[in-house]
């Protein structure tokens, strides 16, 4: 099942989509005067600058998409590291690999996010940049990690592919860093079915992005063509049928994150008290709300409690978990000479075990994700309610839980 932006796709987005296949112009580019052009992906881009309080925001083809390009365009390359959380997508982790530097995995916290003691504590000469992801829409503890990486020169590059609209300390999540990237999957907290979306205050980075971006062309291909193109760039480029529904979709997500919160407070409302268990720490309360973690005192009161309620604990998720990553255990790459891993500029041995990160370990072989929003199997929520839930369906699923833990506890 997808996440809240695709149960609340309607009217708007079918209008809006109709629209341009009406107009007959499908393409991103076109002359603002034209009537034809009916500029949905400029609009969008407009929209989420003004939402997420960034200067400049470029839509891409995904949120893989969108970290390759900002740490292209941040410069990280061969002989470079780049500090990433041991959960997280795998993507984050591969996209470090197609800029041709080297991931150096750290350990997360009780909020699921990076543990800045660990991200400072893996810190190199080497280490070009770090990306904190805000896991399951929790916003990293940024004030401690931005503290980190000024005093160390290390560039900050925001995963906030799963936390679309969260905030931390009343700042938009992906205003901190020189970059940040965002996704519009079908499981994100908005969508246009798959595309994604990198923001920036620094017009220099946007401009090397949307380079990157559309095969070396400055900003909408807005002259300096043959004989002035300076980077080679890739095809990322977005067309205006899934702008069209990222248009509408980013109207609602001021009440879609609303209703998460709201959902959620009720469900973590009737569990309050109860024994064997914590919920994992909420480092601001702007969170998303789309997913409700509980994290159980043992192991096996968390295994118990996920036969009662047919899930499982997040350690065997499997997706986001760096220990069930067998390419990035593997050091598997796309090309046939290894590189980076056996790039002669970066010029040491890297390994990587299924066992290295044993706190992060210990807390997802504990944890459990109740769905709220986000009814991901691969993030191990296959249990809960979701956005569109009536506040008996989520009672109910409280009262379950509530049953559940008081009936292992003791």
């Amino acid at each position: 099942m997808p996440g809240p932006g695709a149960f609340w796709i309607g009217e708007e987005e079918i209008n809006e989509v109709v629209d341009v296949l009406k107009s007959g112009h499908l393409s991103r580019y076109g002359k603002l005067e034209d009537p034809n052009f009916r500029h949905k992906v400029i609009s969008f881009e407009e929209e989420f600058a003004k939402f997420s309080g960034a200067r400049h925001c470029l839509a891409v083809s995904g949120g893989t998409s969108a970290l390759i390009n900002c740490l292209v365009s941040m410069g990280v390359g061969p002989g470079d590291e780049v500090i990433v959380p041991g959960y997280t997508f795998v993507a984050t982790m591969s996209a470090v690999l197609f800029a041709k530097a080297i991931p150096i995995l750290a350990e997360i916290d009780d909020s699921l996010t990076m543990d800045p003691d660990d991200f400072e504590k893996k810190i190199t000469p080497r280490t070009k940049a770090v990306i904190p992801v805000h896991m399951l829409g929790n916003p990293c503890r940024m004030d401690r990690i931005m503290e980190i990486a000024d005093r160390h020169g290390i560039a900050v590059l925001e995963d906030s592919c799963q936390a679309c609209g969260a905030t931390y300390r009343g700042r938009p999540v992906g205003s901190f860093g020189k970059m940040s990237a965002f996704s519009l999957n079908i499981f994100k907290t908005i969508t246009a079915g798959d595309g994604g979306m990198l923001t920036t205050d620094d017009d220099e980075l946007f401009t090397r992005a949307f380079a990157f971006h559309d095969q070396g062309h400055l900003p909408y291909r807005a002259g300096a063509e043959i004989g002035g193109r300076t980077i080679i760039g890739m095809n990322q480029r977005v067309n205006e049928v899934s702008g069209a529904v990222a248009l509408a979709q980013v109207r609602k997500l001021p009440l879609i994150i609303s209703t998460l919160r709201r959902n959620k407070e009720r469900l973590k409302s009737r569990l309050q008290g109860l024994p064997g268990f914590k919920f994992r720490t909420i480092n601001d309360e702007g969170e998303c709300g789309t997913i409700l973690t509980l994290i159980f005192d043992t192991k096996e009161l968390a295994d118990r409690f996920c036969k009662e309620v047919n899930t499982k604990v997040v350690y065997e998720s499997g997706w986001h978990v760096y220990a069930h990553m067998e390419q990035i255990l593997g050091k598997c790459t796309s090309t046939a000479f290894k590189c980076p891993y056996e790039c002669p500029v970066y010029g040491r041995e890297v390994s990587y075990t299924s066992d290295m990160l044993p706190k992060t370990d210990d807390i997802l072989m504990r944890s459990v994700n109740i769905s709220v929003g986000v009814v991901d199997a691969a993030l191990a929520a296959g249990f809960g309610v979701n956005i569109n839930s009536t506040d008996a369906e989520i009672d109910r699923a409280a009262d379950k839980m509530a049953e559940v833990i008081q009936k292992i506890s003791f």
